[in-house]
C-alpha cells in the first residue's frame, strides 16, 4: 500500500510541475500602441525600456531587477542609473542594445529604432501614453507582460486615489484658477487632453489651453498673453528670461508674482505618465494653494539637470 501511495504521490507532484510550467511558459500575446500585435513566448527576464514612465512602471510593479538597460533620461528609482544607458529616441545605440539580450524592448511609439529592431529578430513593444486613460491601459499592459495584471490594477486605484486626495484637500480659493502649464521653452504647452491637464481638471484649475489643439501644442506666445492665466508652472530649466518675453509683464501670473517653478526632480516627476502621477498631482496642488496665498518664491538652488539629462 505504501508503494501504491507513494507512486500516486509522485505523479501527482509530476502532473503539478507539469501544469506548473506550461503556465510559466504560455505565450504573452498584445496589442501595442501602433496597433502592432506582438506575441512574447513567456514572460520576461530581460527587459530594456527606452522611455522614463516605462522603465518607472516596470519597477513599481515589482521587476525593475529584470531591467537591464534603459533609455539616458531614466534615472528614477536610483538602481537604475547604474543600468547601461543606451541613448534617446534619436540615437540609441543598437549594437550595445542588442548585446544585452533583452526577451523584450519597450518603448515609446515615436522611437526611429522600431524597425531596426524587430528587423534584428527583437520583440518590441511601443508604448506611449498622453493622458490619463492611456495611462490606465499602459499600466494593463505592462502589468500583462509582466505577468502582473493584478498589481497593475491595484497601482492604477492607488494613483487614482491619491489624485482625488490631493483634489480634496484644496481649499475653495485655489479652484478655477487659470493654468498656463509650459512643457518647454517653444513655447509647447499641456493641453487640457494631456494628463497634465487632466489633472489639471482634477484638482479644479482652468486650463488656458483647449483641447482642440492638443495634447502638448507648439503655441504662439501671443496666445498666451491674451489668455492672461493666473498661474503659469514651468520648468526651472526654462524659467529664466520669462517674465521678459514680449508682453508677458502684462499677465497676471507675471505681474502677481503666481509663478510656480519646479527643480528637476519635480520636473522629472511631472512630465512622466505613469506611476508618479500622484505625486504630480500633490505638486501641483502645491502650486494651486500657494497661488491663491500670495506671491511665490522661485528656487534658491542652482538649476542642476538630473543624472542622464531632463526630458
Amino acid at each position: 500500500m505504501s508503494l501504491r501511495r507513494g507512486l500516486r504521490q509522485g505523479l501527482a507532484l509530476w502532473a503539478a510541475a507539469l501544469l506548473s510550467g506550461l503556465a510559466v511558459a504560455a505565450p504573452i500575446t498584445l496589442k501595442d500602441d501602433r496597433g502592432h500585435t506582438v506575441t512574447l513566448p513567456d514572460t520576461p527576464r530581460r527587459i530594456v525600456s527606452l522611455l522614463p514612465s516605462l522603465t518607472e512602471t516596470v519597477c513599481e510593479l515589482g521587476d525593475c531587477a529584470k531591467v537591464v538597460g534603459v533609455d539616458r533620461f531614466s534615472n528614477y528609482p536610483a538602481r537604475v542609473q547604474s543600468l547601461p544607458k543606451l541613448g534617446g529616441l534619436d540615437d540609441t545605440s543598437i549594437e550595445s542594445l542588442v548585446a544585452l539580450k533583452p526577451d523584450v524592448v519597450l518603448l515609446g511609439v515615436s522611437a526611429r529604432v522600431i524597425d531596426r529592431l524587430e528587423g534584428l529578430g527583437l520583440k518590441v513593444v511601443a508604448l506611449e501614453p498622453k493622458s490619463m486613460t492611456d495611462v490606465q491601459r499602459v499600466l494593463g499592459k505592462v502589468g500583462q507582460i509582466l505577468g502582473r495584471d493584478d498589481d497593475a490594477r491595484r497601482l492604477w486605484n492607488r494613483i487614482d486615489g491619491h489624485i482625488a486626495q490631493s483634489a480634496a484637500t484644496l481649499p475653495p480659493g485655489a479652484r478655477g484658477l487659470s493654468v498656463y502649464y509650459e512643457v518647454d521653452a517653444g513655447p509647447y504647452g499641456a493641453g487640457t487632453v494631456s494628463f497634465i491637464g487632466e489633472i489639471l481638471a482634477r484638482l479644479g484649475a482652468r486650463n488656458i489651453i483647449p483641447a482642440e489643439l492638443g495634447p502638448f501644442p507648439k503655441l504662439n506666445p501671443e496666445f498666451i498673453v491674451r489668455a492672461d492665466p493666473q498661474v503659469i508652472m514651468v520648468g526651472q530649466r526654462n524659467a529664466p528670461g520669462l517674465p521678459q518675453r514680449p508682453g508677458w509683464q502684462s499677465i497676471r501670473a507675471v505681474k502677481n508674482q503666481r509663478l510656480c517653478v519646479w527643480v528637476p526632480a519635480e520636473s522629472d516627476v511631472l512630465v512622466r505618465p505613469g506611476p508618479r502621477m500622484s505625486e504630480a498631482a500633490a505638486l501641483m496642488a502645491r502650486c494651486l494653494r500657494d497661488a491663491a496665498a500670495g506671491p511665490i518664491a522661485w528656487p534658491t538652488a542652482a538649476f542642476v539637470a538630473p543624472p542622464g539629462g531632463m526630458r
